[in-house]
């Protein structure tokens, strides 16, 4: 029950729009990566980038 409530909470995948090299983001809104588990394996953090 509790990992359902955690894939619920929490998101995998994000969007952030960047202009002129910086995020776009509002005045409360902030980026946190964060593991669930204590003794979490090693993790790729994997970055798309598209625009002009």
């Amino acid at each position: 029950m509790r990992a359902h409530l955690r894939t619920a909470l929490t998101h995998v995948q994000l969007s952030v729009p960047v202009a002129h090299g910086q995020r776009v983001l509002g005045t409360w809104q902030g980026l946190y990566l964060f593991e669930h588990r204590h003794h979490a394996p090693l993790r790729d953090v994997v970055l798309h980038l598209i625009g002009e």
